[in-house]
């Protein structure tokens, strides 16, 4: 069996007396699909963060392509080949849909660049082929302030193509988009990961989009890992725990049995 591309190893963070995640381990297979579900506070984006560093673990190790990155600094994470979007978009709101992208991909090239304008003909054709990749070509000279919240979150994916990601790590890609955008962007995003050979993790909590579009669901409660497997055997886990609550309450009176979701 191939090394796994993600391996996360009893990851604790503590935020004064809150202890946000609890000795979370798991791991990713290379060209994987996993979505990472759970209440609000089950410490789902902390858990991204301290995979991309943007959190130090208190404890606890992250290896990524066999590679320990624990306390890596971010900026090398990426250049390592892990990206992470959405949430908070994080455009150049004054700047063209083509000037966003061409800014990451230098970037990514190891370029300097200053606050004076970036030169127009710096990997065209490269910028045009991302932009093609999410259906924006047609869009690359709008300012991308007045896109619309749909065609932003295909810049996100734009910019994070530019980045060569092995690994592109999504906080909530559905978010905010209405029901038929969601599931043309959630293909949109399948489709390129088959096509670049791209390993995503997501968080959402759309459980049909969950369970339409991810290979394997891990379910996190108060900072626990509680499950992880396919979307056909997360659902018969939550059906029997919820089923297990439904009798202990109606023949025994017990309050408060787990429940998975």
């Amino acid at each position: 069996m191939s090394e796994p591309i993600l391996k996360v190893e009893n990851l604790n963070r503590y935020f004064g007396a809150l202890h946000a995640t609890k000795n979370v381990s798991f791991e990713i297979e290379e060209g994987e699909v996993r979505a990472i579900i759970g209440p609000n506070g089950a410490g789902k984006s902390t858990l991204m963060d301290l995979i991309t560093n943007r959190t130090v673990p208190s404890s606890g190790k992250v290896y990524f392509r066999g590679e320990d990155i624990t306390g890596m600094a971010p900026n090398k994470i990426v250049h390592k080949g892990m990206t992470k979007c959405f949430q908070i978009s994080k455009l150049f709101n004054n700047l063209t849909v083509y000037e966003n992208v061409q800014i990451a991909r230098i970037e990514m090239n190891k370029k300097t660049f200053s606050l004076f304008p970036v030169p127009d003909r710096y990997l065209k054709e490269e910028v045009k082929a991302y932009l093609s990749m999410v259906g924006l070509e047609n869009k690359m000279n709008e300012v991308a302030a007045y896109l619309s919240y749909g065609d932003q979150r295909r810049l996100d994916i734009a910019i994070a193509l530019a980045m060569d990601p092995k690994l592109l790590i999504l906080d909530e890609p559905a978010a905010g988009v209405a029901r038929e955008e969601a599931y043309t962007l959630m293909q949109l995003i399948r489709d390129l990961a088959a096509k670049r050979n791209m390993t995503i993790i997501f968080i959402e909590h759309d459980m049909d989009i969950v369970f339409n579009y991810a290979d394997v669901i891990s379910v996190l409660r108060d900072g626990e890992l509680i499950a992880s497997g396919t979307p056909d055997e997360i659902k018969i886990i939550s059906m029997y725990r919820k089923r297990i609550w439904e009798v202990g309450k109606h023949d025994f009176g017990i309050e408060g049995c787990p429940q998975l979701l």
